[in-house]
C-alpha cells in the first residue's frame, strides 16, 4: 500500500544512466528521493577524482554506503577501508567518518532513514541571498543571521560543523562560498 498519497508507482532508477549523463565536471548529489511522505531518503554522490568529504560526526542517522563507480577510502576511527564499486559500509550515527575519492573519483549510494524537523529552503540566487542577509541584519529585532553560512542552498539542512563541510552531509550538495 502507497501511503505517500502518490498512487503512481515509482519506476526504478538507473543509477548509470544518471552517472554517464551527468555532466563530466559535476560533483555532489547527482540524484535523490523525492517522493513526498517517504520514510527513506537515498543519495546518489559522485566525487571528483582526488576530492574528499571531511571528517564529520552525523549525529541523528544511520546511513548505509554502497559505492558504485570508481574507488575511494572511506575513514573512520576503525581505520580506512576501501571504497570499489559493490562496497557496502555501515556508518552508525554518532562516529566520525570521512570519504575521499581515488584518481578516477567515486560515486556511492547512501541510504537512511529520512529526517524530520525545520528544513529552511534559502535562495539560490548569491544577489538574493546577500539581500536576505543584509535585511536580517539591518532588522531591528533578534540577532543577525550569522549561521546562513551553514545552511545547504540545495535541501535546507543546517550543519553544526564550522567552518562548514565542503559537502552537505545531508544531500551531498556543493556548497558555494
Amino acid at each position: 500500500m502507497d501511503t505517500t498519497g502518490d498512487p503512481r508507482p515509482h519506476p526504478p532508477t538507473d543509477l548509470d544512466r544518471i552517472l554517464a549523463e551527468a555532466p563530466a565536471d559535476h560533483q555532489g548529489a547527482l540524484w535523490h528521493l523525492a517522493q513526498p511522505g517517504r520514510q527513506l531518503d537515498a543519495n546518489l554522490i559522485r566525487l571528483l577524482p582526488g576530492a574528499t568529504i571531511a571528517p564529520h560526526v552525523e549525529p541523528d542517522v544511520d546511513v548505509l554506503l554502497v559505492a558504485v563507480a570508481g574507488s575511494g577510502t572511506l575513514h573512520t576511527d576503525a581505520g580506512a577501508q576501501a571504497l570499489t564499486p559493490h562496497t557496502l559500509a555501515w556508518l552508525a550515527r554518532g562516529r566520525r567518518r570521512a570519504v575521499s575519492a581515488g584518481p578516477e573519483g567515486l560515486a556511492y549510494l547512501t541510504t537512511h532513514r529520512a529526517r524530520t524537523g525545520l528544513r529552511i529552503q534559502l535562495p539560490t540566487d548569491p544577489a538574493q541571498l546577500r539581500r536576505l542577509e543584509e535585511r536580517e541584519e539591518n532588522s531591528d529585532g533578534g540577532d543577525k543571521a550569522c549561521w546562513l553560512d551553514r545552511l545547504c542552498p540545495a535541501c535546507g539542512a543546517l550543519t553544526d560543523q564550522n567552518p562548514p563541510p565542503a559537502l552537505c552531509p545531508a544531500c551531498g550538495a556543493p556548497r558555494t562560498p
